[in-house]
């Protein structure tokens, strides 16, 4: 059953607080972990929660909000499970940040707050609805609302995220499926197929392929096929549910294939990036760009960057497979973008941000896109276009300019054929010569592809420079991944990972903006007068009770 956690709010007259001598209680109330108490603990929206309890009456849920802060606190310090709950237990700041007043006070045990992610995986792949991702939206509305951020110019930038799997070679991958087969199978099944697996199962799959010579390995991968072929078919309607011989499937209808009834090895060529890297992380996908090789996933994130703004927070965060090109991730994110943030007119990026769909895409949604660099061949003699009405353009070359008229299915702009013959640049111009004139044909796709190459040009010099600092928020994103290896697998659990880092990020920007101005929230202010209320109504009914007392015994 959900309930609301109100007990954070309920002064305690014996709180470990009031122990404290005034200079540290000052200290207490400046300190960081008053402040996440004060930010985010106390704006967690704890109903959106309340889908993943029962409505039934039954023992009331763990403090959400302690929960997911707790999450939070885990990733801004970079704590284990194990650090996380010594510094829930004995440190009075985690304490604060947690909203507990009571030293002896534990808000949840290890074993509930991986239940409540386990929750929350559930919910995602039920609804596809990610509440992490909601408490991270609301919180940043909030905050942006609260600073008066301006998001009409944004930023983005993506990085990978390494998940910490096993580098499997093709046949260890193949052995490793096999092992781990058997260890769901029931005791039938595993003496049925004892013989056919014990070569296999007997040690590991590192060991099995330790001695094995290069020449011999396609041998043993045939050998293998005509065994995948017979698990795929006999184990089928048994452990057809079973989430290790999904998986098995998987391995099996990518690695081999069913030609004229016989069962053949696939080539490596034919093998997609998003094959089965390791049985640990089925999410993980297999990316080499610009030479760098990747497993696991990639993190997309948007910041505002008005150089107006005394801080800047992230706006989105999402997790994408690392084989899905950044110009997709673009096309798939900006109308989320631009529904939290209406009013965001201009976005910075890379060159691998840039395409036609997007171009399309972002004039629709009124998005200028400033691109810092240009992605493959630049042309040799540089084209101008401009709109001038909704059906007509003027295109300028560097010796001559002409307006264009409609063709039949493109826009059509005609050249001096004089001018153009004493042109030194003539032989390198897309330009098409024709009898009485020299003919540029283009389109509308053509027209916004060159007015995003052109929009850096187009914008004071001191907006030309506003992508850069987004490599400082990833560099605080990889900063919490050892070795940039993610601690955790799997895509929901990158979630987890992304918008928690996100919170504490933004979280950790306001709390250093406020310090240095010296900034006093007005919730602090409100919640120091419940407090102040609260105290004296508590040492109030002490007093009244202990008077009626005497009276009772004075008159009995």
């Amino acid at each position: 059953m959900f309930k609301n956690n109100v007990k954070h709010l309920q002064e305690s007259l014996f709180g470990f607080h009031t122990t404290l001598p005034k200079k540290q209680q000052k200290e207490l109330l400046m300190s960081e972990e008053y402040k996440f108490y004060e930010l985010i603990f106390c704006n967690i929206i704890e109903e959106d929660f309340a889908c993943l309890y029962s409505k039934t009456d039954s023992r009331p849920n763990a403090p959400v909000n302690a929960l997911v802060s707790a999450l939070i606190l885990m990733q801004k310090r970079s704590y284990t499970y194990e650090e996380l709950f010594r510094n829930i237990g004995f440190n009075l700041l985690t304490k604060t940040a947690l909203g507990l007043k009571d030293i002896n006070d534990i808000p949840f045990c290890p074993a509930t707050l991986f239940n409540f992610q386990n929750r929350l995986a559930k919910h995602y792949s039920l609804t596809d609805e990610n509440l992490l991702e909601k408490a991270f939206d609301n919180l940043t509305s909030e905050q942006i609302d609260e600073l008066d951020i301006k998001t009409d110019i944004q930023r983005t930038d993506s990085f990978f995220a390494a998940s910490n799997i096993r580098n499997y070679s093709r046949l260890q991958l193949l052995v490793e499926m096999l092992i781990r087969l058997n260890r769901i199978l029931d005791e039938d099944d595993r003496e049925y197929f004892k013989e056919l697996l014990e070569p296999y199962i007997k040690k590991t799959s590192e060991k099995y392929i330790y001695n094995l010579k290069s020449a011999d390995i396609p041998h043993h991968v045939d050998k293998i096929a005509d065994i995948y072929y017979r698990l795929f078919f006999q184990l089928d309607v048994k452990y057809s549910n079973n989430p290790v011989f999904k998986t098995f499937q998987k391995v099996y209808k990518e690695h081999f294939k069913v030609k004229n009834e016989k069962i053949i090895v696939k080539k490596p060529e034919e093998l997609k990036s998003n094959s089965l890297q390791s049985p640990d992380d089925i999410d993980a996908t297999y990316r080499n760009k610009n030479g760098k090789k990747s497993k696991g996933q990639s993190i997309n994130i948007f910041e505002t960057a008005n150089p107006d703004n005394q801080i800047n927070l992230i706006t989105d965060v999402s997790v994408q497979p690392n084989n899905v090109n950044d110009d997709k991730i673009l096309n798939e994110r900006i109308e989320k973008v631009k529904e939290k943030t209406p009013d965001i007119e201009e976005l910075h990026s890379d060159a691998q941000y840039g395409s036609s769909d997007n171009d399309e895409k972002l004039e629709d949604l009124l998005i200028t896109q400033v691109q810092t660099a240009i992605k493959g061949k630049t042309a040799s003699v540089e084209i101008q276009i401009e709109q001038v009405t909704e059906n007509q353009f003027k295109v300028s070359c560097p010796y001559q300019t002409a307006l264009s008229r409609r063709s039949r299915k493109r826009e059509k702009t005609e050249y001096d054929l004089e001018i153009c013959s004493k042109c030194p640049q003539s032989s390198d111009c897309s330009t098409i010569k024709m009898k009485r004139f020299r003919v540029l044909y283009f389109t509308h796709k053509d027209y916004l592809k060159k007015k995003r190459l052109n929009s850096i040009n187009k914008i004071p010099e001191n907006r030309r420079y506003l992508r850069n600092n987004v490599e400082a928020t990833v560099c605080e994103f990889t900063r919490k991944m050892p070795n940039k290896k993610l601690k955790v697998r799997g895509y929901f659990k990158t979630t987890v990972f992304a918008y928690t880092v996100a919170i504490a990020i933004n979280f950790g920007r306001i709390f250093r903006y406020i310090h240095k101005n010296g900034i006093q929230s007005t919730q602090n202010a409100n919640i120091f007068c419940f407090y102040v209320k609260e105290r004296f109504l508590s040492i109030f009914k002490i007093y009244f009770f202990a008077l009626l007392k005497i009276f009772q015994s004075k008159f009995a």
